[in-house]
């Protein structure tokens, strides 16, 4: 019998880059985001000015950390954070790349080896080790 490998897609992982940028809507070049919180290879969170729908084109550009190179990229808003889950505290955008060019790509993939990454926060529904414990404990 023949044993069928799962493909487990993983995101690559976050990074906290803390840096101006610029995030402009395509249709009308408005000035949407001008600061970023994090960043990975596909993507980055930024703080918004505006808001914005997700589904929405956008350009973006912001300087690579730690060096004077420029990343200018076509992006699509994917997620849209309003603040009100538990753990966020103020409004967001997830942006994810469009099209990277290659030495881009390239000089972001080294340049976040450098920054540290985001520490893993408690997952919506998942129970916490305080509630596990006090429900042994009771039992």
């Amino acid at each position: 019998m023949r044993r069928v490998r799962q493909m487990i897609y993983r995101r690559p992982p976050r990074h906290t880059v803390r840096l101006p940028c610029q995030v402009v809507r395509e249709r009308d070049f408005r000035l949407v985001a001008d600061k970023m919180t994090d960043l990975s290879v596909t993507g980055m969170l930024v703080t918004p000015a505006d808001p914005v729908l997700t589904g929405e084109r956008l350009i973006v550009s912001f300087k690579l950390p730690g060096s004077d190179v420029y990343v200018d990229a076509e992006a699509i808003v994917a997620r849209v954070v309003h603040g009100r889950r538990p753990g966020e505290v103020s409004r967001a955008l997830g942006v994810e790349f469009s099209s990277l060019p290659g030495k881009s790509a390239d000089d972001l993939n080294r340049a976040l080896r450098r920054s540290p990454l985001i520490p893993p926060g408690a997952r919506p529904g998942r129970r916490s080790a305080v509630s596990v414990l006090a429900a042994l404990l009771s039992a």
